[in-house]
C-alpha cells in the first residue's frame, strides 16, 4: 500500500481503525460518514499479520490507519521487554524496589509485588544534584558520564531510562546524558523522563520512563513493520482516548499501554451521547478480559494507574480490567470450587467449540446454554463444535456433582460476579451509583452478558450499540489526535497568580502548537484545554479540575478551590472548605478533531419485530431452558420492540435478552433494554451530592 500524504487523506475522507484484541482483531471503515465493519481472528505471535490480512479482506487500498494496539501491553505484562538500564542520581538507585509503602492487598502476607523491571546489576547512580528549586548543586561532569558509556556498553543493555531527581525543573544534566548516549557506537533505545513525564514523585516519575524503555524497542520495530505496508500516516490510539502518530508512539510507548480499551469507551461515549444517554458505564467483554469505566458526563481520566503492577503516571481513561473475557478458562481450583479466569484461551486454540483447544471456557458455557448459535458464529463464516463442548463440560460436571447444563450456569455465575466487582470498584467505592446510569455493552461477549449483570447492580437500562463487537475499533477510527503536556509548579497563596499560570500554560501551548504543526496538521483545527492537578497542602494525592479563567487573582483562588471541594466530596465522601488548597500541576491537552460517522436518525417508525425474525432456538436462563425468537440485528429497524427471552444475533456479537427484560430499537439503530417494570427515565440521569460548607 502507497504512504499518504495529508492532502491525498484529505481528497479521501478515508478512515480505518484498527483494534487487535486477544481472540479477534476488528477493523472499521469510515468513508464519507458511512461505516463498514470486518472481523477475523487476530495472530498473537505476530499481530501485524492479522491486521494486514483483515485490510486486504476489506478492500481497501488507501486510507488513513489508526491503530489500536496491545504489543505495548502484552510486553509489560508477559515479560518480553527489552533488557533495560537505568540511570538515575547517585544514591536512588532502588528507587524502583523501595516505592510506596502502600499496599494493594493490606490483610494479604502472602502477596508478591511484581520484580522490578532493571535488575540491580543495571541500575547506575551518577554524582550529580539538583534541588527542589532547579538550582544546580552538584555539576555532573563529563569523567562521570564517560564512565557511564564504558559501564553500559558493557551490560549489553539494549534500552536505557535516565531518571534524575528534579529533573522537571531543570532538564540540564539528563540533556548531557541524552547527547552522550546518542553518540554511542551503538545507541540503545533511550527514554528520558524530561520527555516523557516531567512532573515531581521520583518513583512514578521513574516507574513510568522505565516502563517505556521497556517496551520501547518491541513497539519501535512493531510500527516500523507495519509503516511499510500501512504508509507513513498510520496513527496509534493513546491510553488517554486520543491518537498520535506512530513515530511519537514509538518514542513513548507507554502512553499506549491501554490503547485498545481506550477505544472502546471513546466509541461507547459517542455512542451515547449521540442517543441521548450521557451517564454510562461502559462494559468491554473480549477474549480475554474485560474492560469497565464509568464516564458520569464525560470520559473520565487518571495519572495514577497501575499496569501489571508497575505505577504509570501518564494521563489515561480510568479503566477497571479484570480477567472475564469469552476465552477465560473454567477450571476447579485446589480447594474444589469453581473459578473462571483470568487465564484465557485466547485465539490460539481458543475456546474448545473452535475445534482446537481442550479447556472449556465462557464461550463454551455460552454455546452449551444455547446462547450462541453455531452455524451463525461471525456470520456464518466459522462454524463452532457443540458436541465436543458437551463432552467437556460433562466431564467438568462430574467433577463437582452437578450436571452439565448447571455446570455452564456456574461459569456464567463466576464470570459475571467478576465483572459486578470490576463495575462495583469504578462506581459505588468512588461514590457514584450505578443505579443512575446506563450499561453500554460491546465486545464480542458484552452484550450477552449485559442484563444478568445489569440486574445483580441495580442499573435500570442496557444501551447495545448497533455494531457493539467492533466499537473499539470505531472509537479508534473517530478518536481525536491529542498531544497531553504536563508541568509541575507547586503554587499556592501568595504564589497562585493567575498572571503567573497563564504564562506557563502559554508556553507549553506554544512548544505544543510547534510540535503539532511539524507533523503536518493544521493550527486553527487545535484546541487547547487547561487542567489543574490541586490538593489540600501537605496532602499526598491531587485531583484534576478545570483551570477556571475568572478576572482576578481572589477569584481564582476562590474557583479552584471550589471546583476542588466538589471534585474531593465525590471522589471521599468529604471536603473541608475551610483548608487552603495548592496547584501542584498544569496539564495542557491539545486536540485536533477528527470525523466522526453522520449517523441520520430513522424517520421511519415500526413497532412489530416480525420482519427480523429469523427462527427460533431453546434457550436455557437461570429460570430454566425456554423457546426463544431469534432476530437478525441488521433488520431490526426504529420503534420495533421486542421481549426476553430472546437472541438477536449479528456478525459481530449475540445479543441475550434474559425473561423480564424488553427493549426497542432507538432512532440511532440502538437496542435499547430495560427491565420489565422499572422507569426507564431513570436511564442515563446522574445525581451526585452537593458541596457543603
Amino acid at each position: 500500500m502507497p504512504s499518504n500524504s495529508a492532502n491525498d487523506l484529505n481528497a479521501l475522507h478515508r478512515v480505518v481503525g484498527i483494534d487487535v484484541g486477544g481472540t479477534f482483531t476488528d477493523i472499521a471503515v469510515l468513508e464519507d460518514g458511512k461505516l463498514t465493519v470486518h472481523k477475523l481472528p487476530s495472530t498473537p505471535a505476530d499481530p501485524s499479520q492479522g491486521i494486514l490480512q483483515g485490510v486486504k479482506e476489506t478492500g481497501v487500498t488507501t486510507a488513513e490507519f489508526v491503530h489500536g494496539s496491545t504489543v505495548a501491553t502484552n510486553a509489560l505484562l508477559e515479560g518480553k521487554g527489552a533488557r533495560t538500564a537505568l540511570v538515575t542520581t547517585m544514591g536512588f538507585e532502588d528507587v524502583l524496589e523501595i516505592g510506596r509503602q502502600s499496599r494493594a492487598e493490606l490483610y494479604n502476607f502472602e502477596m508478591d509485588r511484581a520484580p522490578a523491571l532493571v535488575p540491580w546489576d543495571l541500575r547506575f547512580g551518577l554524582p550529580e544534584r539538583i534541588d527542589h528549586t532547579g538550582t544546580i548543586v552538584e555539576d555532573l561532569t563529563s569523567e562521570s558520564i564517560q564512565t557511564l558509556i564504558g559501564l553500559l556498553e558493557d551490560s549489553q543493555a539494549e534500552s536505557v531510562a535516565v531518571s534524575f531527581l528534579f529533573s522537571f525543573l531543570n532538564t540540564a544534566h539528563e540533556d548531557l546524558v541524552l547527547n552522550a548516549l546518542r553518540k554511542m557506537k551503538n545507541p540503545p533505545y533511550i527514554s528520558i523522563s524530561s520527555q516523557v513525564l516531567p512532573e515531581f514523585r521520583e518513583y512514578e516519575r521513574a516507574s513510568t520512563v522505565v516502563v517505556n524503555a521497556y517496551v520501547g524497542q518491541v513497539m519501535s520495530r512493531y510500527l516500523g513493520e507495519l509503516e511499510g505496508p500501512l504508509g507513513t500516516g498510520l496513527r496509534i490510539m493513546q491510553s488517554s482516548g486520543g491518537s498520535i502518530t506512530a513515530r511519537l508512539a514509538s518514542e513513548q510507548p507507554v502512553r499506549t499501554i491501554l490503547s485498545g480499551p481506550a477505544g472502546g469507551v471513546v466509541g461507547a461515549f459517542y455512542t451515547a451521547m449521540q442517543a441521548g444517554y450521557p451517564d454510562i458505564i461502559t462494559v468491554d467483554m473480549g477474549g480475554t478480559s474485560t474492560d469497565v469505566s464509568l464516564c458520569p458526563g464525560e470520559i473520565k481520566e487518571t495519572t495514577s494507574s497501575h499496569v501489571g503492577g508497575y505505577p504509570i503516571g501518564v494521563p489515561m481513561i480510568d479503566i477497571h480490567t479484570v480477567g472475564a473475557g469469552g476465552g477465560s478458562i473454567a477450571r476447579m481450583d485446589t480447594g474444589g470450587a469453581l473459578v473462571v479466569g483470568p487465564e484465557s484461551a485466547g485465539a490460539e486454540p481458543g475456546p474448545a467449540c473452535y475445534g482446537r483447544g481442550d479447556q472449556l471456557t465462557v464461550t463454551d458455557a455460552n454455546l452449551l446454554l444455547g446462547r450462541l448459535l453455531p452455524d451463525r458464529f461471525l456470520g456464518g463464516r466459522m462454524t463452532l463444535d457443540p458436541g465436543r463442548v458437551e463432552g467437556l463440560m460433562q466431564t467438568l460436571a462430574r467433577r463437582i456433582n452437578t450436571d452439565a447444563v448447571q455446570a455452564a450456569l456456574g461459569i456464567n455465575r463466576v464470570v459475571n460476579a467478576n465483572m459486578e466487582r470490576a463495575i462495583r470498584t469504578i462506581s459505588l467505592e468512588r461514590g457514584y451509583d450505578p443505579r443512575l446510569f446506563t450499561l453500554v455493552p460491546f465486545g464480542g461477549a458484552g452484550p450477552m452478558h449485559a442484563c444478568e449483570l445489569a440486574q445483580e447492580l441495580g442499573i435500570p437500562g442496557v444501551l447495545v450499540p448497533s455494531r457493539p463487537g467492533i466499537l473499539s475499533a470505531l472509537g479508534v477510527a473517530i478518536a481525536d489526535i491529542v498531544k497531553d503536556y504536563s508541568r509541575t509548579v507547586m503554587l499556592r497563596g501568595a504564589d497562585l497568580d493567575r498572571a503567573r499560570v497563564d504564562e506557563e500554560f502559554q508556553g507549553m501551548e506554544g512548544l505544543a502548537r510547534t510540535e503539532m504543526s511539524g507533523e503536518g496538521l493544521s493550527v486553527d483545527k487545535m484546541v487547547a484545554r487547561r487542567f489543574l492537578d490541586v490538593r489540600y497542602v501537605g496532602q499526598s494525592f491531587e485531583l484534576t479540575v478545570d483551570y477556571p479563567s475568572p478576572a482576578t487573582k481572589a477569584e481564582l483562588t476562590k474557583v479552584i478551590g471550589n471546583a476542588f471541594y466538589k471534585a474531593h466530596l465525590r471522589r471521599f465522601g468529604y471536603a473541608d472548605k475551610n483548608e487552603p488548597v495548592e496547584v501542584v500541576n498544569l496539564r495542557l491537552k491539545l486536540d485536533v478533531a477528527m470525523e466522526k460517522p453522520a449517523i441520520e436518525p430513522q424517520s421511519t417508525r415500526a413497532t412489530d419485530p416480525k420482519p427480523a425474525l429469523i427462527g427460533e432456538a431453546e434457550v436455557v436462563f437461570q429460570e430454566g431452558a425456554m423457546n426463544s425468537p431469534l432476530y437478525q440485528r441488521e433488520e431490526l429497524v426504529c420503534g420495533n420492540r421486542i421481549s426476553g427471552p430472546a437472541l438477536v444475533v449479528q456478525m459481530d456479537c449475540t445479543t441475550v435478552v434474559p425473561p423480564g427484560w424488553s427493549g426497542a430499537v432507538d432512532p440511532f439503530g440502538n437496542l435499547l433494554l430495560n427491565r420489565i417494570g422499572v422507569k426507564q427515565e431513570f436511564i442515563g440521569v446522574h445525581h451526585g451530592p452537593s458541596v457543603s460548607g
